[in-house]
């Protein structure tokens, strides 16, 4: 007898397909990585492998892609022709270091467009200046990138981004680096319930339980890098990370049952069970 969800869910080959899409792009894993923090490139290879990423984010001031020839490529370790390359702007206090450095990365990278924004306020917390982060995407945007926004959790400034042409909004969940997990769901939900681009948290992921929560929450995808990176074993960790984002997406799109105090309905029938011999009639 056919299995009745298989008439809806999209499978494919015996596998379950349900992509991300990015400014018209397609990616079977949810799970962004970055690359730093890591003992060594193999390491890095190693765990990003693991993880099953598909977008890998780079800081173009801390990492060397060809801009000090002297120095180790992480291209030569992790190569466009495999990965989508994602530059963000970690280290950027303000528009014109965001921009600038953005900027920088398109010629690197011969063209490429895609790209992750964050314009910090304080190096202490590395919270979002999100006035100074509006302007920068604004003028990226019109200069033809299609922007991925790192955001606080305020659901108006997450929906000004969308409204100026972000191609994904990025909230964190808790400070960079903390691992604190997903500290306030009610203003996450809100910007997931009503943004029409992809929500992906990033920041403050700490263990896989928190991509998880975050996914089964309805996020598009998560971003981490302190969490794999830093843990005792990086290259365990990535593949927790990969199997809990696999999972949280799943669950998410099962739909969980209602949450009840208790159930007066037990889990097995008890109609037309066979009673008890005290409960038989004489």
């Amino acid at each position: 007898m056919e299995i009745a969800w298989k008439s809806w869910l999209p499978w494919a080959g015996g596998r379950f397909m349900d992509n991300l899409i990015i400014a018209g792009k397609a990616y079977s894993s949810r799970l962004l990585v970055g690359t730093g923090k890591y003992r060594d490139f193999t390491e890095t290879r190693t765990a990003i492998e693991a993880s099953g990423a598909e977008i890998i984010t780079v800081a173009i001031r801390r990492t060397n892609l060809g801009q000090n020839p002297d120095e180790p490529n992480l291209l030569d370790v992790l190569p466009p022709s495999q990965y989508t390359l994602l530059p963000n702007t970690a280290g950027c206090y303000t528009v014109d270091d965001a921009v600038r450095t953005l900027r920088l990365a398109r010629e690197l990278l011969d063209g490429h467009s895609l790209v992750k924004l964050e314009v910090l306020g304080d190096p202490k917390t590395l919270y979002p200046n999100m006035i100074e982060t509006l302007k920068a995407a604004e003028i990226l945007i019109k200069e033809g990138f299609q922007v991925m926004v790192y955001t606080s959790d305020d659901p108006i400034a997450a929906r000004q981004l969308e409204e100026i042409g972000c191609v994904a909004v990025m909230p964190l969940a808790s400070l960079i680096g903390s691992g604190m997990g997903i500290l306030n769901p009610w203003n996450l939900q809100i910007i997931i319930d009503n943004a029409t681009v992809p929500v992906i948290v990033d920041a403050g992921v700490g263990t896989a339980s928190d991509a998880a929560i975050a996914m089964e929450m309805g996020c598009d995808g998560v971003l981490m890098n302190t969490a794999i990176a830093t843990a005792q074993n990086p290259v365990l960790m990535a593949s927790a990370m990969k199997k809990a984002v696999e999972a949280g997406r799943e669950a998410y799109l099962a739909g969980r049952m209602a949450k009840k105090l208790y159930s007066a309905s037990p889990s097995s029938p008890v109609s037309g069970t066979i009673a008890s011999g005290k409960d038989k009639a004489s």
